[in-house]
Parts: structure tokens; C-alpha cells; sequence
């Protein structure tokens, strides 16, 4: 899925109250695209050492930065921010809602260089933009399914069209559990093995039930009922019962399916007429958890069985007859 390219115009639209913004060069440069979430401060730079200097990042001014420059005769502070400013840079922030030194206004607009400030402190204004930043620039892929939270654990529904994905979700929201996204589900990756699933922001918390239409879940059953996003944590796949396809018993064959780079364990579960699903799911999340507590019931049952076996086994060997 491609995302929306991030400029600091969007940036501030979106982000202007949570940061507590005011941009201090007019609309010179908001244009500009900031092209990752990584977030730096000038560091050395400011010394006139431009080696490893991160300048396609953000930038950020805290007091440190703004001590050093003030602490420079006007000469000094001049060269610094040329060299500084020679970079093509994203955008400039200063925190704290301090006073840029001068003349770092008059080189920016020079520049063409965006500089915002922020009311908040230096370590708040990381902590406020770096998710922001992190979410829109998230590995992200689009699938069609049904995500609900069950028991705490995110399932993920998927299967043909007609199946009865949405169906099995809308029965586990009538026992008490939630919905999170039905139909497409917008899947984006944080970190490196978490998975964290959403709706659609115009179609969000909204189903499609074949022979009723379209229902609010949110007004039917309640705010308690929904959830705007969950990490998921088990896939499963429904299908129509097959005679004679191979479908695991014991649940010794661990299956798993990769999104995003990221491996998901998964549960194939085949569908005949009078099969509960929604128990089925239920007990499928349940069957998660236990294993976050280092019960797995189906190696437990397995390591009995083979005990017994060799028991038999020893009495069978003294057996001469």
C-alpha cells in the first residue's frame, strides 16, 4: 500500500495542537517532503564537522543547541548556521518555545529551509512526533478479512468472499467481544515482529451482512463493542469442509503465515454445516494465551501419550512367550 508522502505542510496541519506548533518562516518550504521518521539534533554540525551529519532528517533545536549558538560572537554564530543551512534539510524545529538566535530566521528563508516552533519541551516533542512519524512511515499492506478482538487476542479472519467471515465476527461481537476492522483490514508493521491492524477511516466499525447491508456496530451494539485498532496475533483461515483434505487434529503441525516479513500463527479451520465457529474461535484465543504461559496442550497430550507407549513397549520386551 503506498503511503502519502509526508511534507512539512501536512505535518503541521495534522500535528499543529498536538506539538503546539507556530511556524516562524511563513509557508516558505512546507512544501517539502520529509522522507523518514528518524528524528536528529545538529550535534557537531554546529562546530563546522559535517562528517556522518544526518541531514536528510528533522532537525531539532533544544536549549543545548540554542546555549551553544547564543554563547558565539556574531561571527561565529553566522558561519555555523551557513554550514548548517547548506544542507538540504526537512525542516528545522526549535522546542521550548525559545527565541531562534540570529540570523537563523534570515538563512533559512534564504534557504528555502521551513523553521516551527514548539511550545513543548525538547523530551516531550520527541515523545508527541516520533509515534506520528513511526505510523506513517510503517511497513503497510491491505488485506481483505475480518479483524476482532477475542478474549484480548487480535484474530484475523480470512478466507473466499462468502465464507462467512463477517458473520463469525458479527456473532463473537454479540457474546461481548469486539470489532476492530471488517471486510479490508490496513495492516502496518512496528518494529520488527509486531503487527497492528486497522479499518478504513470511511469504512471503519461498519459491516457488510449478505441479505441485511450494511450495519453500524458501533450504534448497534455499542462504543463498547468496537476498537479502533489491534495488534494481530493468530490468523485464521476459514474454509469449506473438503472430503478427503488433510486437516490438522492434533494441532502438533504448527502453521504459521508470513505478512509484512512478519510470521503469524495460523489456524485453518474447515467449515460443515452445524460446526460452531464462533465457540471454535474463542477457544482458538484462549488456546493462545495458554501458550503465553508455556501450557501447550497438544505437546503436553503427546508427551503423555509417548510415556504410556513406551510402558507398553517395556512390558511387551519381558514378555519370552
Amino acid at each position: 500500500m503506498q503511503q502519502q508522502p509526508l511534507t512539512v505542510e501536512l505535518l503541521l496541519r495534522t500535528k499543529k495542537k498536538r506539538l503546539l506548533l507556530e511556524p516562524l518562516t511563513g509557508e516558505r518550504g512546507l512544501s517539502r517532503t520529509i522522507p523518514g521518521p528518524e528524528i536528529s539534533s545538529p550535534g557537531l554540525v554546529l562546530t563546522g564537522i559535517t562528517e556522518r551529519f544526518p541531514s536528510q532528517r528533522i532537525q531539532v533545536f533544544g536549549e543545548t543547541e540554542v546555549s551553544f549558538l547564543n554563547s558565539l560572537s556574531p561571527q561565529e554564530r553566522r558561519r555555523a548556521l551557513e554550514i548548517f543551512f547548506s544542507f538540504n534539510l526537512p525542516a528545522v524545529f526549535i522546542t521550548k518555545s525559545q527565541d531562534p538566535p540570529e540570523p537563523l530566521l534570515e538563512i533559512a528563508r534564504e534557504r528555502g529551509t521551513p523553521v516551527i516552533r514548539s511550545q513543548l519541551r525538547t523530551s516531550d516533542f520527541y515523545d508527541r512526533i516520533k509515534p506520528y512519524l513511526d505510523d506513517h512511515f510503517a511497513p503497510t499492506v491491505t488485506m481483505h478479512g475480518s479483524l476482532a478482538d477475542v478474549h484480548g487476542v487480535g484474530l484475523l479472519f480470512v478466507g473466499k468472499s462468502g465464507v462467512g467471515k463477517s458473520e463469525t465476527v458479527l456473532d463473537l461481537i454479540e457474546r461481548g467481544h469486539r470489532l476492530v476492522a471488517d471486510d479490508m483490514v490496513i495492516i502496518s508493521r512496528r518494529g520488527n515482529e509486531v503487527l497492528i491492524g486497522r479499518g478504513h477511516e470511511l469504512q471503519r466499525h461498519h459491516m457488510e451482512i449478505r441479505g441485511v447491508g450494511i450495519i453500524d456496530i458501533a450504534h448497534l451494539f455499542g462504543i463498547r463493542a468496537i476498537r479502533q485498532q489491534k495488534r494481530i496475533e493468530v490468523i485464521v483461515q476459514l474454509e469449506v469442509w473438503e472430503e478427503g483434505a488433510g486437516y490438522d487434529r492434533t494441532g502438533l503441525d504448527a502453521q504459521s503465515m508470513e505478512v509484512l516479513g512478519v510470521k503469524i500463527p495460523r489456524v485453518v479451520v474447515p467449515l460443515n454445516p452445524g460446526k460452531n465457529i464462533t465457540v471454535i474461535a474463542e477457544v482458538v484465543a484462549m488456546n493462545h494465551l495458554l501458550r503465553f504461559t508455556g501450557v501447550d496442550s497438544a505437546a503436553l497430550f503427546n508427551q503423555r501419550l509417548m510415556q504410556h507407549m513406551r510402558g507398553a513397549a517395556e512390558y511387551l520386551e519381558e514378555d519370552y512367550e
